[in-house]
């Protein structure tokens, strides 16, 4: 168990790992890592008071995902963030093996938390129908602190067909009546999202459930659910789905069903589920809305049990959230466009012609009124292609692993390629698609025979 005298009595070892966090060339300049050890599932994100927070997933003393917790960075313009006290200590019966993945809910001013308390019994014991605890926790808090953890919801309260994969809680609000959704697994191998209702937002009661009439996968994590453009929107990370030549190419995907919900009268009509990101580094997605009114989306740059690897372990971290993405709707398609404020990192415009180089590893790339296929090299190793239809990203030894992921895409008319230090996020025909992946090359390399780019050297985030 990690607790908060743990952690104090670590302090030593936390300095030193900060130490060598510092050391790697190629430290990400633009985006939230950990200050020390493991990163994964965006948590809790919310503005509240002008302030953004991002939460997430956090084993600080082990880059190799030890005891889970949620960490906490501020900031008050997406630009300048502040790492603030480790938040959730995963030290109560309900979550002692891991305060594992939740989400922010706010109203009246008043913010709250939900969030699964994983809890591992001794013993042998298979871990989804037995051996397990997975607790629906609520918390109050002023988003720096918070007082008791109060169970909502434990095994006992879920679907007696459910096994014990029940997780991820997410609250909606509609007509006065508080719902959540929960990712399942149930017995017979069938993921879902459970809903529950509430007239207080604590007492809760089994009030749905959503899935396909087809086989979709064994296990849908992290639901989200929300309303943007007159469009009801279903967010989730179906694991067990089978590899085709030009979908579900990762372990474990993240996508979105268009879904007409009455939530009123138990009824719903799911669309097709279309991927969010086509890399290699993407899942657990969490949407907010801003004060802005924008619907914010942030993944986890990674992705769980991959056969892929990450240098950054030997300098005592490992994964990274991706850059804010503002969500809209355009030709009945989800799209992704990083957030404006990324702008204010830009250094002055370069024009890059067909054939010239580019040596630095940390910009932002574009091409737009593109007509016909394209090569462009990301790394000297590292190549992304679109010939007869199909965009393929291939990766060399920079790779750590990761070979080559494909999309079908009629047209290709626009490219912005956001490259840091160890990553790149490449937003395809104004975000319509997306490729999230990680990097370890040493050296830049960006250049095309075909395009025409222009590049905006970018500047860094900064961390207090």
């Amino acid at each position: 168990m990690l607790d908060r005298k743990i952690y104090q009595e670590n302090y030593g070892k936390l300095q030193k790992m900060k130490e060598e966090v510092e050391k790697d060339p190629l430290l990400l300049a633009y985006h939230i890592y950990p200050e020390t050890g493991w990163l994964n599932d965006p948590n809790g994100l919310c503005q509240k008071d002008g302030t953004y927070h991002f939460y997430y997933q956090a084993s600080p003393l082990d880059e190799n995902r030890g005891d889970i917790g949620w960490g906490h960075v501020s900031s008050p313009d997406l630009i300048n963030y502040k790492r603030e006290d480790f938040f959730i200590f995963p030290d109560s019966k309900y979550d002692k093996n891991g305060a594992y993945s939740g989400s922010a809910f706010i109203e009246d001013n008043k913010l709250s938390f939900f969030y699964t308390g994983n809890v591992k019994y001794p013993g042998d014991f298979d871990g989804i129908n037995e051996g397990r605890e997975h607790n629906t926790l609520k918390i109050d808090s002023d988003a720096y602190s918070y007082g008791e953890k109060i169970l909502i919801m434990d095994n006992d309260d879920y679907p007696a067909d459910m096994t014990k994969h029940v997780r991820d809680p997410k609250i909606y609000k509609k007509d006065g009546t508080y719902y959540m959704f929960l990712g399942a697994r149930s017995k017979a191998d069938k993921g879902m999202v459970l809903v529950f209702k509430s007239e207080n937002l604590k007492d809760f009661t089994y009030h749905m459930r959503i899935e396909t009439d087809y086989d979709f996968g064994f296990m849908w994590e992290c639901p989200d659910f929300f309303d943007l453009c007159e469009k009801q929107i279903l967010i989730c990370c179906p694991q067990g789905l089978a590899s085709q030549e030009y979908k579900f190419q990762n372990i474990y995907q993240s996508g979105y069903f268009f879904i007409d919900l009455d939530l009123e009268n138990k009824t719903y009509k799911l669309g097709n589920f279309e991927e969010l990101d086509y890399g290699f580094d993407f899942y657990a997605p969490q949407t907010f809305e801003d004060e802005a009114g924008r619907r914010i989306l942030v993944g986890w740059m990674g992705i769980p049990d991959a056969d892929y690897t990450n240098p950054s372990v030997k300098y005592k971290w490992q994964h990274a959230l991706t850059i804010p993405r503002e969500l809209k709707i355009k030709n009945q398609r989800l799209v992704q466009e990083p957030i404006k404020e990324l702008e204010a990192l830009r250094g002055s415009k370069i024009d890059l012609e067909k054939g010239k180089v580019y040596e630095e590893l940390t910009f932002e790339g574009s091409a737009y009124n593109i007509k016909g296929d394209f090569k462009i090299n990301l790394r000297k190793d590292v190549t992304l292609a679109y010939k007869d239809g199909i965009l393929s990203l291939k990766m060399g030894a920079s790779g750590s692993g990761r070979d080559e992921r494909l999309i079908k895409i009629d047209e290709i008319t626009s490219l912005r390629i956001f490259s840091d230090r160890s990553s790149l996020e490449i937003f395809i025909n104004d975000g319509a698609y997306v490729m999230t992946n990680r990097v370890y090359a040493q050296e830049g390399y960006f250049k095309s025979e075909d395009l025409d780019l222009a590049i905006y050297p970018l500047g860094a985030f900064t961390f207090s």
